[in-house]
Formats: C-alpha cells, structure tokens, sequence
C-alpha cells in the first residue's frame, strides 16, 4: 500500500474512533456531502482489507461468542476446530477478539496453519487477540461482515449470542438468495442450536416463510470431525 494512501487511512481511523463514524452515519438523516464523506471512508475500509488479505488457498470462517473463556467447553471445541481445519489445509478467519474467536485462531496457529482476524473498534475494549497473523480492526460493522464471507469457502457457526446470529443468517440468506455459493455452514454443538432448529421447522417451515430446501441451507455437527467431513464435502449433517 502507497504512503498516501496509508496516511489517509490512518487519518479515517483516527476521525473514526473520536466520533464514531458508524454511530453517526446511522444517526438520521444527515446533509448529502456528510454522507458523501461516509461512503469515502466505506470505500477506504474495504480497500485497507483487500490490500491486507492476501492469502492462498482455501479459507474457513468461524463465528461465535467473545464471552466463552478458556477451559470452557466451548472455547477448547473451537480450539480442536482451528486446529483440525489447519492440519486439513485450511486458513481459518474469524473475528479477531477473545472467547471462540481467540481459541479457534490458536487452534490454527497451532496447527501451523493461517490465522486471520477481522476485529472491530467498540465502545467497550475489544483487542485482537493473541493468536492472528494478519488482522485488520474495521470501524463498520457491515464492511467487517463483507470481509468475513468473502474470502471462505466453508462458516462454522458456533455458539454464541445476537451477533453470532447476525452473521449466520446474513451468509445463509445471501446462499438462499444466490448472492453467495452454496458453501457449507456447520452448525457446531447440537443441544445449543435445537431450539433455533425447533422453531425453524414448527414455526417458520410450518408458516411457509421457509421452505423445505432452506433448511439444508445449514448443516449440524457435534464433533471437529464430522464439522471437517461436511466442509471438505464428504458427508452432511441435519441441523
């Protein structure tokens, strides 16, 4: 990346996290050149992210809680997943932060595998953790979302809370809408999605606002293995 170029990014990162540039851009309704200024520093943010991943081969997304610490059950799951995904070739994203994030980044790093972050400036702290090679800190949520799917071919859902479930469903909606090939989403650890998977079958497949193909749109497991079968295409699982 040219000097320039860098310095002005800087520049927006800098202005960004004094006002809050995603706050204010979702604030109301602004002057047109403020929201002129806006998408120039959407435009920045996704150039800064192309310039940075810049990686072969295949990659695998995780997505799931920051808040699972380690030795939870949950954090040592996303652990043995990085890890697996690393030994069977793949780079593995994830968000960037602690909690499952973190474990499946060590996981890979362990694995001697690609360990990539995508993290986000919050009013809260939130650092990268400890286990990336590349990492970029996005202040737009949704630009951080278009970093997480564009570059996987496969997405481990795991358990995790409202932005788990923000990014789960815009990758299968964007599957079900032909926005995205059909790359398989594993849903990991059974009992913690059945009652998403209850309500998806008794209540939105009953109603007809889903068919019975969209329930394929995502695939469970329990164990590192059947998710790594399912990503590699060799077996499927219900959800």
């Amino acid at each position: 990346m040219n000097n320039k170029l860098s310095d002005i990014i800087q520049s927006s990162s800098l202005l960004s996290q004094v006002v809050g540039a995603e706050k204010l851009f979702l604030s109301g309704r602004r002057k047109r050149g403020e929201d002129l200024e806006s998408a120039v520093r959407f435009f920045l943010e996704f150039l800064h992210g192309f310039e940075s991943f810049d990686f072969e081969g295949p990659c695998v997304t995780v997505f799931g809680s920051a808040r699972f610490q380690e030795r939870h059950r949950y954090y040592e799951l996303a652990r043995e997943l990085g890890r697996a995904l690393a030994n069977a070739g793949y780079a593995v994203m994830t968000g960037g932060g602690p909690g499952i994030m973190e474990a499946a980044n060590r996981g890979a790093k362990e694995g001697g595998g690609l360990s990539l972050g995508c993290n986000i400036t919050l009013p809260f702290e939130q650092k990268p953790n400890p286990y990336l090679d590349k990492f970029i800190e996005f202040e737009h949520f949704f630009v951080r979302k278009v970093m997480l799917v564009k570059y996987s071919t496969a997405f481990v859902v795991m358990p995790g809370g409202f932005g788990t479930l923000d990014e789960a469903f815009e990758v299968i909606t964007l599957a079900q809408t032909g926005k995205l090939e059909r790359f398989p989403v594993v849903g990991m650890v059974r009992d913690f999605w059945d009652h998403l998977r209850r309500f998806m079958n008794d209540t939105m497949l009953a109603e007809g606002t889903i068919s019975g193909e969209d329930m394929n749109l995502i695939h469970g497991a329990n164990t590192v293995e059947d998710a790594v079968r399912i990503i590699r295409g060799l077996s499927r699982g219900n959800f």
